[in-house]
């Protein structure tokens, strides 16, 4: 397949981008680069896929590791650019990655979500729509369920009530690929992501961060006191679902879940993370997990729970995500500590 990855240098977008490459498909990646996190390990991820990024360099870097891999630095809102790559590459397979994300961060800067969640996202409809597409598969998000407490979180429940304005992009983005579809035959499939993790993740996400400042002997805030359950799902179960869901081209617009199917407690999961931070030699074995703990109450905009239902997925592509929270905090941390001993890794400063 001929695809094209926007996000290409962001956390799913990288390990998407490796997996298609890897079985065999000609990728084009793009990205901003925007520096909601520190931009170095946007860097490092595309060093891994081969690309060497200068800010010198004009339109298309060539992979030295992948040759069916170009990368190029666009914007999401450059339209003469998009389109200007949509006409000459004649894409198959669209995946929209590229986001601002975070529901916190959406409280205090709403502009960049109506910039890249909402109008970015318009360009690539605009595109599909004159370079026509196989298929578009582009991300949701589970916050789209804003307070629903019916559980587990299911596609057919009403999605009417963000708790942020992240949420309320997302849902935003699902109402303009249902109009797109239908006005213009475009094959579209949304994908509601729960708690993705894992290696080369972002800095600003809970797993991410409690890492840091435990190793770094600093408190770690838990809110809503730690009761917060979410469905934590491993990033390679998510690509996994997403390369199934690419080939299933779609006759009518359609959104799944892709989430783990089973909510774990935020002390419970911070628990298993000093575990394996211990086991990697990064804490001392008596790491005093209690005199480093905050709880605190719930933040604007935060849910108490999410929890998919799976069974659609499942049912269309066969296929259920199904690492374990223990494996896939393995998984982290040892990645975790290897770019430790080679100082790479950049702190977050949201």
């Amino acid at each position: 397949m001929n695809c094209l990855v926007t996000g290409a240098a962001g956390f799913i977008g990288f390990h998407l981008v490796k997996r298609l490459l890897e079985d065999g498909n000609a990728v084009v990646g793009i990205d901003n680069l925007n520096h909601y996190y520190d931009v170095n390990l946007k860097l490092g991820r595309l060093s891994e896929l081969g690309i060497t990024y200068s800010d010198d360099t004009t339109g298309a870097m060539c992979s030295i590791k992948y040759p069916h891999f170009t990368f190029r630095k666009i914007d999401l809102q450059e339209r003469d650019s998009l389109n200007e790559l949509f006409a000459r590459e004649k894409f198959e397979i669209v995946v929209n990655l590229a986001a601002q994300a975070g529901v916190r961060y959406s409280i205090d800067h709403p502009y960049e979500y109506l910039n890249s969640n909402i109008t970015g996202f318009l360009n690539v409809l605009e595109c599909c729509r004159h370079y026509p597409v196989k298929h578009l598969v582009y991300a949701s998000s589970s916050s789209v369920y804003g307070g629903n407490t019916k559980v587990p979180f299911s596609e057919d429940d009403m999605v009417d009530n963000p708790m942020s304005l992240y949420a309320a992009t997302k849902k935003s983005n699902e109402l303009m690929a249902h109009v797109y579809s239908h006005l213009f035959d475009i094959p579209t499939t949304g994908l509601r992501f729960f708690t993705v993790y894992g290696p080369w993740g972002r800095p600003d996400m809970a797993y991410f961060s409690f890492a840091e400042k435990m190793t770094r002997g600093e408190n770690i805030r838990l809110y809503n006191e730690g009761k917060h359950q979410r469905d934590f799902t491993y990033v390679d179960d998510v690509v996994e679902g997403i390369c199934k869901v690419m080939k299933r081209v779609p006759d009518h617009p359609i959104v799944y879940n892709i989430g783990n199917s089973h909510p774990e407690e935020l002390l419970d999961f911070v628990s298993i993370l000093q575990e394996e931070l211990i086991n990697a030699k990064l804490l001392p074995e008596d790491y005093d997990f209690a005199a480093h703990c905050e709880l605190l109450p719930m933040q604007p905009g935060d849910v108490s729970m999410t929890y998919a239902d799976t069974s659609k997925l499942e049912a269309d592509v066969g296929y259920k995500p199904s690492t374990s929270l223990r494996d896939g905090l393995r998984y982290f941390v040892e990645w975790y500590a290897a770019e430790m001993s080679h100082h790479r890794l950049i702190s977050s400063n949201i």
